[in-house]
């Protein structure tokens, strides 16, 4: 039976915390004690993992703890695949698919660098953080950039330059 060899398993590899305690009902004197052991059956990988799930009884126990989480997920694959509404602009609705690996995939910024248009502005975020840090120990620096954006010549040929490689077929 697999119960029987399921619970063996159990007693051998990890004795129960928890045992359930009972008067036999056939003999009035004698104690009956049994493990208390719960195994939950669940699908967490989602609606588009692509690790084949096998039928529901050719399935086993998997003992998942704090050390072995991140390696069960890496064999489960989760992966969840839906559609949110564009706030970024475009008023469309973005098709979005995440995968996750480990529970640091649940991070909000491993989350959005997950999704193409967000992982751009995430880019964008760190970059200016980059910058903001290194003005911050240069004041003359700072001086001369404010110099370079209160040039409206410079922003104009800037914008030129920026168009030209958004539409490299215009440069004949």
């Amino acid at each position: 039976m697999a119960s029987d060899k399921s619970t063996d398993f159990l007693k051998r590899n990890r004795p129960p915390r928890v045992n359930i305690s009972y008067e036999d009902p056939y003999d009035s004197e004698k104690m009956v004690e049994l493990p208390f052991v719960m195994g939950v059956m669940s699908d967490l990988s989602g609606n588009a993992s692509e690790v084949e799930k096998p039928d529901i009884e050719d399935r086993d126990f998997t003992d998942v703890t704090g050390t072995t989480l991140d390696d069960y997920m890496k064999s489960v694959a989760p992966a969840v695949s839906f559609n949110v509404e564009n706030k970024m602009g475009g008023g469309d609705r973005l098709g979005v698919t995440l995968k996750f690996e480990s529970m640091d995939d649940f991070n909000p910024a491993k989350v959005a660098a997950q999704i193409p248009a967000l992982k751009k502005l995430l880019e964008a975020r760190q970059h200016l953080a980059n910058l903001q840090r290194y003005m911050n120990s240069k004041p003359k620096a700072q001086e001369q950039l404010r110099k370079l954006l209160n040039d409206p010549e410079l922003m104009a040929a800037l914008a030129e330059r920026e168009a030209q490689k958004d539409n490299p077929e215009e440069d004949g």
